[in-house]
């Protein structure tokens, strides 16, 4: 696989050409693989209903309740559908303005998956570890 060597280490955000790249890239990515329902029930993932807002600093969930938690996993899916955070700046195609993955408007807010997040296989299970990684780093901070 060094076509994906070559890809993962040279087309990213922190080469000139992965630079120039990064502007040409579609943000459509294509489903990889398939997670059901039943797949989350069967490893124990607990699913609750749409997060609405904050109470006292923990998640506000649609039906009134509160999540106490460290954290939020949250996948929006294969579009990104981000319009409703507030103070989240978007760019021309709906992405969220960043570094790396860490929002530069909205403090402790992160993502991990995005098209060209730092290289061009940001998007692909091979290669969202680096940022991942990266962010974990930011995190532990």
């Amino acid at each position: 696989m060094a076509w994906f060597a070559l890809l993962h280490r040279v087309l990213t955000r922190a080469t000139p050409v992965g630079r120039k790249a990064a502007q040409k890239v579609p943000f459509a990515a294509a489903p990889l693989i398939g997670i059901t329902a039943r797949d989350l029930d069967e490893v124990g993932a607990e699913r609750a209903p749409r997060l609405t807002g904050a109470s006292d600093g923990l998640p506000q969930l649609a039906d009134g309740g509160v999540i106490e938690c460290d954290g939020v996993l949250w996948a929006t899916g294969y579009r990104p559908a981000l319009d409703w955070i507030d103070g989240l700046e978007l760019d021309g195609r709906g992405l969220p303005a960043h570094e790396r993955g860490v929002s530069t408007g909205v403090p402790g807010l992160f993502f991990l998956g995005l098209p060209f997040q730092f290289g061009l296989t940001s998007t692909l299970i091979g290669g969202a570890g680096r940022d991942a990684e990266y962010l974990a780093s930011v995190l532990a901070q």
